[in-house]
């Protein structure tokens, strides 16, 4: 049949039959299913429950499985999650209920039981998917009682009841319940007769079952999200903590009225003092003066390690515009509970789309401040935060495919993302340096350098780097603390984090903060005649990510039940990233807030 040209009678059929059957599946999405409509249900993985990274597939346990198991095509980020949804043996028909039917009858060997009792013991639980929805219970039950005789009782789940609420057409929630049903017990050798299990020649035979009961729900499928958000499998540690941000905004609104009001008097006094001679160029101000008005010839004198610094303040600027695109993704709902890695896969494409911003941060700044090796300055900020990423990404991944967890990448991922860098991240901040040092202006100094550097006076110990250092990080700590709980309990467990509003408004308290503290500790600088002023001001309120990695150490002590080589080893690798992106984004701010501060004391001076 030729279809090219004129369009044969054939060739219409076949198109509209196509059209047809396009229509039809479009339509069947927009309808839902009709009674008796198959409805596939996905095994997932399986865990310890207190390691919420520490995650195998669902058929690396002696289970019911198909003879040849068929995996669902995934996203990257259900990939980047650790998911390896597979279809299972379940039969589930909509809206029709099953009483105790027959899975699989499984003959295990001894050493698959102490498979079985070795992931009991450890809390293991299970992840089932069934139209976008997760689906968790436990594989077992353990038991312990008694201390003279001590009792230790390991049982398996044999039987599952699968609970259905739909509202019309189409499937609302559903979870997993084994009340009323008694577990297998799982004892130590293979020996003796259990409960009406057949037992012998070191084997134990066990039968799987199922029932599947559908409930009406008056709730609309545009809002089955919230059924999932109330559901408590796991504990429930996020609530709307509106008196804790409260108490944070109060304490920061008077924290910024008090230094914007001290500094704004102090400048007062200071304008007053410095500008009482209306004539003179600015390099023939009085020399007997102190403060900051006297090392005016130094103070826009250039760091060492230019290219370093701008490195930093690029790829700060990038992370601020990664954050920002996220937080408002999400107040803007496109982040659904129901979509599996949803923020995983735009922090990735957003990240790769914001590296020309960082490349043109960095390259205009590095221009500015006579920068001569521009091609070394953009292949360090290229590399100034990828590097860490791919060393620690390379240990926790290499950690966990030698313990066979699903958290690690399949090598078509991995070459996914390194395509994703090299085609898309790095080409884009070359293109944002190039861009950068061809529109980058001269340096705006209000005053001229002159060559011979100023010495500078002994500081007390107060005004040390170290001491800065800790007065800038911890007060933008203390800022976000009380928000920065239940963000780890979002990253490090199994909430879904829906309080973008809340989150949006610490972000912002977290800037203003580190801003205002940056500036305040800038100018005490100055007034000692102490002029390095540029690393001072990224190294002062950067210090927040020590405080946050600090942090992260307590809420693994303390606030959490993680435990293993594998899980340990994620949680404190990316806690390190997670410090170090903290640094690189409100060391960022700190300088661009310091250089704007500097610029307007020393141009407010009258001068000819």
């Amino acid at each position: 049949m030729q279809c090219g040209g004129f369009l044969t009678s054939d060739c219409q059929k076949t198109m509209r039959l196509h059209c047809i059957l396009v229509l039809s599946s479009f339509l069947g999405l927009i309808l839902g299913y009709k009674q008796g409509d198959n409805l596939t249900l996905y095994v997932n993985k399986v865990g310890p429950y207190h390691n919420p990274q520490e995650t195998y597939h669902y058929y690396t346990l002696p289970v019911c499985r198909p003879e040849k198991v068929h995996h669902k095509s995934l996203s990257l980020g259900e990939v980047l999650d650790g998911d390896r949804m597979a279809e299972s043996l379940y039969h589930i028909r909509f809206r029709e209920n099953v009483e105790k039917k027959t899975l699989c009858q499984l003959i295990l060997s001894e050493k698959q039981v102490d498979q079985l009792r070795e992931a009991i013991e450890e809390l293991y639980y299970f992840e089932f998917v069934l139209d976008d929805i997760p689906i968790w219970g436990f594989v077992g039950y353990i038991e312990e009682s008694g201390f003279l005789p001590h009792s230790h009782k390991v049982g398996l789940w044999t039987h599952l009841d699968f609970n259905i609420e739909y509202n019309g057409n189409s499937v609302i929630f559903a979870n997993v319940s084994v009340k009323d049903v008694k577990p297998v017990p799982l004892e130590e050798g293979v020996g003796a007769a259990v409960g009406g299990v057949g037992l012998g020649g070191g084997s134990l035979t066990v039968t799987h079952t199922y029932s599947v009961h559908w409930f009406d729900s008056s709730l609309p499928h545009a809002r089955r999200a919230e059924r999932l958000r109330d559901y408590s499998f796991f504990p429930k540690t996020l609530e709307i903590h509106w008196l804790s941000i409260i108490n944070s905004l109060v304490l920061v609104v008077l924290l910024l009225g008090f230094v914007i009001i001290i500094l704004m008097r102090v400048l007062k006094n200071d304008f007053a003092r410095y500008n009482v001679e209306e004539e003179g160029a600015c390099d023939d101000l009085d020399q007997g003066d102190n403060g900051w008005k006297i090392i005016h010839t130094d103070v826009f004198r250039f760091p060492p390690y230019k290219s370093l610094l701008c490195a930093v303040l690029g790829v700060g600027a990038q992370f601020l515009t990664l954050a920002t695109g996220i937080i408002v993704m999400a107040l803007l709902g496109m982040f659904n509970v129901h979509h599996h890695g949803a923020i995983n896969s735009a922090a990735i494409v957003l990240y790769a789309l914001t590296s020309c911003v960082s490349g043109y941060v960095s390259g205009s700044f590095y221009t500015q401040i006579s920068g001569q090796r521009w091609v070394w300055n953009i292949i360090l900020t290229s590399s100034l935060f990828s590097a860490p990423l791919f060393l620690t990404w390379s240990i926790v991944n290499s950690i966990h495919w030698w313990s066979g967890s699903t958290q690690a990448l399949p090598a078509t991922t991995v070459l996914l993302l390194l395509g994703a860098w090299m085609l898309v991240g790095f080409p884009l901040t070359v293109i944002g340096g190039i861009v950068g040092k061809n529109r980058a202006g001269s340096f705006q100094a209000p005053c001229r350098t002159r060559n011979i550097p100023r010495q500078i006076p002994t500081q007390p110990w107060y005004k040390h780097t170290a001491v800065h250092m800790s007065i800038g990080g911890f007060l933008p700590f203390s800022a976000i603390s009380v928000e920065l709980y239940y963000i780890f309990a979002t990253v490090w467990g199994r909430e879904h984090y829906t309080l973008y509003g809340i989150l949006l408004c610490v972000f912002a308290i977290l800037l203003s903060v580190g801003a205002c503290i940056s500036v305040a500790l800038t100018y005490f600088l100055l007034s000692g005649e102490d002029y390095r002023w540029w690393w001072r001001s990224v190294l002062s309120t950067g210090s927040t990510g020590l405080f946050i990695f600090v942090y992260s150490v307590f809420y693994y002590r303390n606030r959490s039940s993680m435990s293993g080589l594998v899980q340990t080893t994620e949680f404190f690798g990316y806690s390190l990233l997670t410090a170090l992106v903290f640094s690189l984004m409100l060391g960022s701010v700190s300088f661009w807030a310091s250089l704007a501060f500097i610029r307007y004391i020393y141009r407010s001076l009258k001068m000819d």
